[in-house]
């Protein structure tokens, strides 16, 4: 089963979540997944849409109490990240 690379960024308001996944996105290879806990209630809004333009692929989103988990894949090398 492939390791799936993780961010805690709860405690941290919009925009660090997004810029945290944006940086290890940029380190990893492409068909890699991340997942991103937040608690923001922003990262609803904003990790869908930064998906979307960079070329990621949202595969799912979770909410459990006040936690936020979004598992990402990593898109292809020419993906904006």
């Amino acid at each position: 089963m492939e390791e799936i690379t993780e961010i805690d960024a709860r405690g941290l308001r919009c925009p660090l979540p997004v810029l945290r996944a944006q940086k290890r996105l940029r380190e990893m290879a492409p068909g890699t997944r991340l997942r991103l806990l937040a608690d923001d209630p922003m990262a609803r809004i904003d990790l869908p849409h930064f998906c979307a333009e960079a070329g990621h692929e949202l595969l799912s989103s979770e909410e459990s109490g006040e936690t936020l988990s979004f598992l990402i894949l990593r898109g292809a090398p020419d993906a904006q990240s």
